[in-house]
């Protein structure tokens, strides 16, 4: 079943200047590279240090996005914060600029009721005047959307899918079967390790952060599904996830953005600059996580492939 929101959406990191402006022409590069492989951006996201970027240069961002977007892609554009009102207003804001859907955290400072999220997202859907989809990351809010939230949210006319960052097995296969079928209603599964897994469930997407660095190998991960050819689908989660390693393994969150930028700036992507609270890695953690890519990309018969537009893109198979 095709519907409207379904594929790989990147959750594209937030490529800023020394002066923590956001480096428009970083995202144009980012999005021909996703375009390239017929992915769709997630703009401020969690990837996209989105609670850390303010209303003006988020809509820098969403609105160079949009100029650079490819003929087939789709802007996803992250809404998160605790004011409701300026929730609504950034999200009218990003649809007006061209965004295709925003796509909502739960509010983090108080623990909500399952009443209380309903009211939350229906409060939303009602009035932002695009697409709505549902957020859910427990490891930055604290909270998991229950089943029963999600089902009312569902019905909802503006409500439009479920993405979903939570590390559950279980919570995953019964989401998947609970709406694949639905063609009004997508599930994205925000899992990175379990892209392959999901696809052959019957997720309608994937939200891999990896897909910065690598994004031809998820275009071809998804490819692959479409294709339900799952040895060769398998194959590209298994050499995804040591991209992941890289950065990721024995890091916080916000040490893995600095580590994955670090990774974007080595191959010529944008600046390895973090919007404060978040810092950038020490030189020596910068040099060490290169070290580990020369020898991962060697070890899998990887290299650079020069281009005309920029000096270096992310890996290709030799």
């Amino acid at each position: 079943m095709q519907k409207r929101f379904s594929g790989v959406v990147v959750p594209m990191a937030t490529p800023l200047n020394n002066d923590l402006t956001v480096d428009v022409e970083a995202v144009e590069r980012i999005m021909k590279l996703f375009s390239k492989s017929g992915i769709h951006p997630l703009v401020l996201g969690t990837t996209g240090e989105s609670s850390s970027i303010s209303e003006t240069e988020s809509c820098r961002f969403v609105d160079a996005a949009v100029k650079a977007k490819g003929a087939n892609q789709c802007i996803y554009a992250g809404l998160v914060g605790n004011q409701v009102d300026e929730l609504i207003s950034r999200g009218n804001k990003y649809l007006e600029l061209g965004a295709d859907c925003v796509v909502a955290t739960l509010p983090s400072y108080y623990m909500l009721t399952p009443a209380q999220m309903v009211h939350f997202y229906k409060t939303l859907a009602d009035e932002i005047h695009g697409p709505v989809m549902m957020y859910n990351i427990k490891a930055t809010t604290q909270m998991s959307i229950p089943f029963e939230v999600v089902a009312e949210l569902s019905t909802h006319p503006n409500i439009w899918g479920l993405k979903d960052s939570e590390r559950d097995a279980e919570r995953m296969q019964s989401f998947i079967e609970d709406y694949k079928n639905r063609d009004d209603f997508s599930y994205f599964c925000g899992w990175g390790a379990q892209s392959a897994g999901s696809l052959e469930m019957g997720a309608d997407g994937i939200v891999p952060s990896t897909g910065n660095i690598v994004p031809e190998m998820y275009g071809k991960l998804y490819q692959s599904a479409m294709d339900k050819n799952w040895e060769e689908c398998t194959k590209w989660q298994e050499i995804t996830d040591q991209f992941a390693i890289v950065y990721q393994k024995d890091r916080t969150l916000g040490q893995s953005l600095a580590a994955l930028k670090t990774i974007m700036n080595s191959i010529g992507i944008c600046l390895p600059t973090m919007m404060p609270p978040l810092t950038e890695l020490t030189t020596v953690e910068m040099g060490l996580i290169e070290i580990n890519l020369q020898i991962l990309s060697q070890r899998q018969k990887f290299k650079y492939t020069e281009t005309t537009q920029y000096a270096k893109q992310p890996y290709t198979l030799d």
